[in-house]
């Protein structure tokens, strides 16, 4: 192969790679409502705790099929969600496997982008952590972004998810292994 010809295959690969990091609009307004979600309880100052309650959270509501699973085994009735098939889970969307199970590269630039526009304010938990909450400015376009049907599912798993699954990172991260093996086995790196 020719200096020329690797050279644009290592372009491709480069460019691939950095793909997975690039924020979408879809995926912001799918953190922004979760975080929204949890940020709104009544009388206090709530906050999401952490990228890895977050990862986990969004993992069930990128998975209906796995969120139904987990609400079984908690002994809420699933049919409360409309599911759709891992097959109708766009490829984009797929997360992969990483040390502390179902992950998305591009949370980094999501969380990014949403912070840098005022969506949401990172919060200190405790000495070691940190939160995230929606600001006045983010509720408000969660409030219009619901006015559009197509986000109601989304809205309706987040509600199950706070709810439901209100826990630590580390608790879902548990939760999730016990209940899917299939993640435990497959090597990091690889799409769930």
């Amino acid at each position: 192969m020719s200096a020329v010809g690797i050279e644009a295959r290592r372009a491709r690969r480069v460019a691939a790679e950095r793909e997975k990091y690039r924020p979408s609009a879809e995926g912001a307004a799918r953190l922004l409502l979760l975080i929204d979600t949890f940020s709104r309880q009544k009388g206090t100052q709530a906050h999401l705790e952490g990228r890895t309650k977050l990862a986990k959270l969004d993992f069930f509501l990128r998975y209906p099929e796995r969120l139904a699973v987990a609400l079984q085994s908690k002994g809420v009735n699933p049919e409360t969600i409309a599911t759709a098939t891992e097959e109708e889970v766009p490829i984009d969307e797929r997360m992969v496997r990483y040390r502390y199970g179902p992950w998305d590269p591009s949370y980094y630039s999501l969380l990014g982008s949403l912070i840098g526009r005022g969506l949401i304010e990172v919060v200190s938990v405790n000495s070691r952590g940190h939160g995230y909450r929606s600001t006045p400015q983010g509720a408000a376009l969660v409030e219009r972004l619901l006015e559009d049907e197509s986000w109601s599912e989304y809205q309706e798993r987040s509600l199950l998810l706070r709810r439901h699954f209100d826990l630590t990172g580390e608790r879902l991260r548990k939760l999730i292994y016990s209940l899917f093996p299939d993640i435990t086995g497959s090597s990091w790196g690889e799409s769930i």
